[in-house]
C-alpha cells in the first residue's frame, strides 16, 4: 500500500501494470472487473503526490495503458509501412508516449486544484468528472484518437443498460466513481451521512444497469431486410498494386453475383480501389445487377470532386448504386493513413509518410445519409465509427447502421477485435440494427442490444448472409447526447475548484 502511495519508482511501476490492466477489461479479454481495479489504483496512487509527481504517476499509467492496448500500431508500420522493425517500434513508442500525456495531465490537474482528501464523497465525484473530461479531450485533440474508453468494458456487462441512455462516457463515469468510491470507503465509514450518499452513488448505476438491460428504446420500423455482405479478403500488399487491380473488381463481381439475392449487398471500405470516375462502367454494370434483383448495392469507392473552395481533392467514399442512391464522404480521418499532419515535412522521409491513401481531404459535415429500399442508412467508414458523438448525430437520422473498414492493416493483433467491439456498442447506444462489412474480417451484423448475431470467419473469401430490421425512434442518448452528462460534470468540477480555492 506504501508502494502506491508514496512518490518513486516502485508506484510508478505499479501505475504502469494498473494502465495495463484496463487492456485486459476490454476487447477480447472482457475481463471487465478488472476496468475497476485499474482506476482504483490509479486514484489511490494520486492521493499523496505533488502536482510533478502526480503527472509522472499518470504517464506511467497512461504508457501501460496505451504500451498494451494499441501495440498493433507497430503491425501498420512495420508490415505495411516498410519502417524497419528499429524504426517501427519507435515510432510506435513515441505515439504510446505521446498519448500517455493525457493521462499526465489528469495526474497534475487532480494534484494541482481538485483532489479534496478531507472530504471523500467529493473528492470521487470530482475526480469522476476529470476523468470524463479527460476521455472527452483525447478524443478531440488533433482529430482525437478515442480508444480504450473504460466504458466499452461494459458492452456485456452489468452497466450495458445505461449504453443508450449516455452513451459510452456515461459507462465510463459510472466506472470511475464506482472505483474512487470503493477506494475511499474505510474514510466514508467515519461520516454516516455521507456514507449513505456514497453507498446510494455507488449501487445506482449497477442496479439501473441491471434494470435497464435489454429494455427496448426503440421498435421496429416495416418488415426485416435481408443482408449479403461480401468479405473479398484481399491482402494489403495487393490492394493498392495496379497489376492486381483486376483481380480485385473481378473477385467482387463473381462472388457477388453467385451470392444469394438479398435486399442489401455491402462491400467493404475501398473494395473498388480506382476513382468512382474511373470505375464508372463497372458501377453502372454493378448498377444494373442490382436493380435486376431489386436490391441495393453500397461499396467503398475513393471519389475525386472539387472542394468549397473550388480546390480537386480526394475523398475516402461509400456510394450507393442499384435500388438506392447517395454517395458519403468521410469526415473522421486516420493521422498518416489518410492524411498526413505537417506534411510538408514529413513526406518523403520514410515510406510510411508515402502510404497509399495518406492525401484524403475531409468530407464536409451535414452530409446526406445514404438511401436504400426507402431507407435511411447512416454510414462509418473505419475509423468514424469510434467517435461516439459523431456517430450519435448520424445515427438520430436513420433506420440502419453501416460500417465498412479494412482491418488488413492491422493483421492478426487485437485491433481489429477492439475496433469490432466499438461497433457493438455504437449499435447499443443507437438501439439500431448495424451492418459491419470488412475486408477480411471481422464482417458481423449487430442487433439493437450490441449483440453479434451473424458472423463469417476471419481471413477468408466469404459472404455474411442474414436479416436486419430498420428501427425508429430514439434512444435518450441519441436525444440529448453527452449534454446532460457534460453539464454534471461541468458543475462537479467547478465546485470542487470553489471549495479548493476556500480551503
Amino acid at each position: 500500500m506504501l508502494w502506491i502511495t508514496r512518490p518513486g519508482w516502485p508506484g510508478n511501476l505499479l501505475a504502469l501494470a494498473a494502465g495495463a490492466l484496463t487492456t485486459l477489461a476490454l476487447a477480447p479479454f472482457d475481463l471487465w472487473p478488472l476496468a475497476l481495479l485499474s482506476i482504483a489504483l490509479l486514484y489511490l496512487g494520486l492521493r499523496q503526490l505533488t502536482p510533478k509527481a502526480a503527472a509522472g504517476r499518470g504517464w506511467c499509467y497512461g504508457f501501460g495503458l496505451f504500451a498494451s492496448g494499441v501495440s498493433w500500431v507497430y503491425v501498420s508500420i512495420h508490415d505495411f509501412g516498410a519502417a524497419s522493425p528499429a524504426l517501427a517500434g519507435l515510432l510506435t513508442l513515441g505515439f504510446v508516449a505521446g498519448l500517455a500525456l493525457f493521462f499526465a495531465l489528469l495526474g497534475w490537474l487532480w494534484a494541482r486544484g481538485l483532489r479534496r482528501e478531507q472530504a471523500p464523497l467529493a473528492d470521487a465525484l470530482a475526480f469522476a468528472a476529470l476523468w470524463l473530461a479527460l476521455d472527452a479531450l483525447r478524443g478531440w485533440v488533433l482529430t482525437g484518437f478515442p480508444w480504450l474508453y473504460v466504458g466499452y468494458s461494459q458492452l456485456h456487462g452489468p452497466l450495458a443498460g445505461l449504453a443508450p441512455v449516455g452513451g459510452v462516457w456515461l459507462l465510463s463515469f459510472a466506472i470511475a466513481l464506482s472505483a474512487a468510491l470503493l477506494v475511499n470507503l474505510p474514510r466514508l465509514l467515519a461520516t454516516r451521512g455521507q456514507l449513505a450518499i456514497a453507498l446510494v452513488l455507488l449501487a445506482a448505476p449497477w442496479l439501473t444497469g441491471w434494470w435497464l438491460a435489454g429494455h427496448a428504446w426503440t421498435q421496429d420500423k416495416g418488415a426485416p431486410l435481408t443482408v449479403a455482405a461480401v468479405q473479398g479478403n484481399v491482402a494489403q500488399s495487393m490492394k493498392w498494386d495496379p497489376k492486381k487491380l483486376e483481380m480485385q473488381l473481378l473477385l467482387y463481381r463473381d462472388m457477388t453475383f453467385r451470392s444469394r439475392p438479398a435486399d442489401l449487398i455491402v462491400w467493404p471500405e475501398t473494395a473498388v480501389p480506382i476513382l468512382k470516375e474511373h470505375a464508372a462502367g463497372y458501377l453502372d454494370m454493378m448498377a444494373g445487377f442490382s436493380q435486376q434483383r431489386d436490391a441495393t448495392l453500397i461499396t467503398g469507392v475513393p471519389v475525386r470532386q472539387p472542394n468549397a473552395a473550388g480546390e480537386m481533392r480526394y475523398y475516402n467514399g461509400l456510394t450507393a448504386v442499384g435500388a438506392g442512391a447517395g454517395t458519403y464522404l468521410k469526415q473522421k480521418l486516420v493521422p498518416f493513413g489518410e492524411y498526413v499532419p505537417l506534411q510538408e515535412v514529413l513526406r518523403g522521409l520514410i515510406a510510411f509518410f508515402d502510404l497509399p491513401m495518406s492525401d484524403f481531404a475531409r468530407g464536409e459535415p451535414g452530409q446526406p445519409l445514404l438511401q436504400a429500399k426507402g431507407l435511411q442508412i447512416a454510414p462509418y467508414i473505419c475509423y468514424e465509427v469510434v467517435y461516439p458523438e459523431f456517430a450519435a448525430g448520424l445515427a438520430a437520422q436513420s433506420d440502419l447502421l453501416l460500417t465498412v473498414s479494412n482491418d488488413a492493416w492491422f493483421g492478426r493483433s487485437i485491433g481489429p477485435l477492439q475496433h469490432l467491439q466499438m461497433a457493438q456498442m455504437r449499435a447499443l447506444e443507437a438501439g439500431r440494427w448495424m451492418i459491419r462489412a470488412t475486408n477480411n474480417g471481422i464482417t458481423v451484423l449487430i442487433d439493437p442490444r450490441g449483440r453479434i448475431t451473424e458472423q463469417v470467419p476471419r481471413f477468408e473469401e466469404a459472404v455474411l448472409y442474414g436479416e436486419i430490421t430498420p428501427m425508429q425512434g430514439l434512444t435518450p442518448y441519441l436525444r440529448w447526447r453527452s449534454w446532460p452528462l457534460i453539464v454534471v460534470c461541468t458543475l462537479l468540477l467547478g465546485f470542487a475548484l470553489l471549495k479548493r480555492r476556500n480551503v
